[in-house]
């Protein structure tokens, strides 16, 4: 057995402690924790898919938006969230596609350089999962949104934050922001796939 090998053995004898406390998240809410959460911009991701031409699914995300969100686990329907996306921070991992995205064609960004949502209605479906309405602000235009949401649990990190973590799904009609081009050869229904972890601040 090697330096190295003992090493790390010892690394993992030390570890496993800490590991064995992380029981994981809970999505009893009699045990989870309510308050003020803004999200962790490391562990969160908004992902857009629509069809291209009818031969293939497109895909893009955006990883830079900030969101606030107020929870409440005796009265989940109270819960409130506020986030605000920063456009030019588009991925479709195709430079060209990027820049021409971020055009007037389509987003503008240099007029329009971030989008808003903020929810007006939560509606709670099973143990863990509802929907939240809300109005998104997009290229100018105002329009509600409805989103599938599954609340996938909250627990201590191992950075000892009390975490909120969620999964949710929803369709947009880009047209209703005046975003059409190309429609309909480049589909108009924008499918959205949206996961979070959210950091208790008060």
């Amino acid at each position: 057995m090697n330096f190295k090998t003992i090493t790390f053995l010892l690394a993992m004898a030390v570890a496993s402690p800490a590991f064995a406390q992380q029981a994981g998240p809970t999505t009893d809410l009699s045990k989870v924790e309510g308050g003020v959460f803004s999200v962790d911009k490391g562990h969160a991701k908004i992902i857009f898919s629509y069809s291209h031409f009818g031969y293939s699914t497109s895909y893009g995300l955006f990883t830079n938006f900030d969101a606030k969100l107020t929870f409440d686990p005796k009265a989940p329907t109270a819960s409130t969230l506020e986030a605000t996306i920063n456009l030019d921070g588009i991925e479709t991992l195709v430079a060209k596609l990027n820049e021409h995205l971020k055009t007037a064609d389509f987003f503008d960004t240099a007029k329009f350089p971030s989008a808003s949502f903020k929810s007006t209605k939560v509606t709670v479906t099973g143990p863990a999962t509802g929907t939240v309405t809300g109005d998104l602000t997009l290229h100018g235009v105002t329009k509600p949104v409805t989103l599938d949401v599954t609340f996938n649990g909250g627990g201590t990190n191992m950075a000892k934050k009390y975490d909120l973590g969620f999964n949710a799904t929803g369709h947009v009609k880009r047209s209703d922001f005046g975003l059409g081009a190309y429609v309909p050869m480049v589909g108009d229904d924008v499918a959205l796939t949206i996961s979070a972890e959210f950091d208790r601040v008060q």
